[in-house]
C-alpha cells in the first residue's frame, strides 16, 4: 500500500532529527511529483545583527529542500545525494513570519540534477531565487 502524503511528511520530517535542518526548525510541508516545500521560522536563531534574515540561512533552507528533493526522488538504497554548487540572490528582507523554499528541478539527471528554488514570505513576496546543483553517487 503507497503511503499517504501526510505519512510521507512525517517520515521526511522525522529524518531531519539532529541535523541542521531541526536546529533551524526547517519542515517540509508539501510534496508533488516535480516540486518539494519547506518553511523556516524567521527569528532571532536566523537574524544577522540588524535583525533581518540572515543570507546564509536562507541559502542553508534552499540547499537543505533542494538537496531533500533530490534524495526523495531517488532510489536511496542505491544512491546519496550531494549539493556540489549552491548561487543565491536575495532580493528583500524579512524579519518575522516564516518562509517558503519550493524546489523544482530544471534537470533531473542520473548522475547530475538542477533545482530552481525560490523563497517567499508569508504574503507569497519573492524574498530570494537559489539553484542548487546536486550529484547522485552510488553507494559502495
Amino acid at each position: 500500500m503507497k503511503p499517504t502524503k501526510d505519512q510521507v511528511l512525517k517520515q521526511a520530517n522525522a529524518a531531519c532529527k539532529n541535523t541542521l535542518m531541526e536546529t533551524l526548525q526547517i519542515e517540509i510541508v508539501d510534496y508533488t511529483e516535480d516540486s518539494l516545500v519547506a518553511r523556516m521560522p524567521v527569528n532571532s536563531r536566523v537574524y544577522q545583527p540588524d535583525g533581518v534574515l540572515h543570507g546564509g540561512a536562507t541559502a542553508a533552507l534552499a540547499e537543505s529542500v533542494g538537496s531533500f528533493a533530490s534524495h526523495i526522488f531517488l532510489d536511496t538504497n542505491a544512491f546519496f545525494v550531494r549539493g556540489i554548487e549552491i548561487t543565491a540572490n536575495h532580493l528583500k528582507s524579512v524579519t518575522s513570519g516564516y518562509v517558503y523554499a519550493k524546489a523544482s528541478f530544471i534537470h533531473k539527471g542520473r548522475t547530475t540534477q538542477l533545482i530552481d528554488i525560490r523563497v517567499t514570505d508569508d504574503d507569497d513576496n519573492l524574498i530570494s531565487i537559489c539553484k542548487l546543483s546536486t550529484i547522485t553517487l552510488p553507494k559502495k
